[in-house]
């Protein structure tokens, strides 16, 4: 699996070891019987559009969508043209409070993705209308690692941590340098219950401007 840029080097020795070939193995068989989620192509487009010296904010998710034509192997994302997940719409909320930004009808993340806002899901595929399915497969080796190559970075980014899956993932931000965003899930179940009024959007831009590093145009166009 080739990404395209500086990830490839960075973890080229991730992708010579077994857990990442038995993913591989596993990948094969799994793509020829079931209905795997995002395109096998697509695996990697958070990482291709986001590269490791590009990336300014982490926003982590858990797996991709499960439904067919959704995913599109970023977190939170989904194709141009499919309705909005309920998570993304109090996303969109949430940045119209934060910066007033009108909701918009597109639910692809890609205008994010390549200022630098690396949209990265815990697992990177799922199978259709199985939730977690590919949790065991070995893909949170390869995103634990992903996260502490970036906490390890001397150049300053933010971690948005949304639920407590993604808050799991706390122990591997240990370099001060760096922002923690935290909040309760954006889901219906608990966006309530600290998601609404969190305003990781303009937290997180005022930090990069801080650090005069260019700010996120959070605007998505509508399609």
């Amino acid at each position: 699996m080739k990404i395209n840029n500086d990830w490839d080097y960075i973890l080229k020795n991730e992708f010579e070891k077994q857990y990442f070939k038995d993913i591989e193995s596993f990948l094969d068989k799994a793509y020829k019987e079931k209905n795997i989620f995002p395109p096998r192509d697509e695996i990697f487009k958070a990482l291709n559009l986001s590269s490791f010296e590009d990336t300014k904010v982490v926003i982590l998710g858990q797996d991709p969508y499960y439904n067919y034509g959704q995913a599109e192997g970023l977190s939170f994302s989904v194709k141009k043209g499919v309705k909005l997940p309920p998570s993304l719409r109090n996303i969109y909320k949430e940045l119209e409070d934060d910066l007033g930004i009108e909701p918009s009808n597109n639910g692809s993340l890609i205008s994010w993705a390549k200022q630098g806002v690396l949209l990265l899901n815990s697992s990177f595929t799922v199978e259709e209308k199985k939730p977690n399915s590919h949790k065991s497969i070995g893909w949170q080796i390869l995103s634990d690692k992903i996260i502490s190559i970036l906490n390890e970075r001397e150049k300053p980014l933010v971690f948005i941590l949304w639920g407590n899956f993604a808050k799991s993932k706390k122990s591997l931000i240990t370099n001060p340098i760096h922002l923690l965003i935290e909040s309760a899930h954006p889901s219906p179940l608990s966006a309530r219950h600290g998601f609404f009024g969190s305003r990781p959007f303009s937290k997180a831009n005022k930090f990069l401007k801080d650090n005069n590093i260019k700010e996120i145009e959070w605007k998505i166009e509508n399609q």
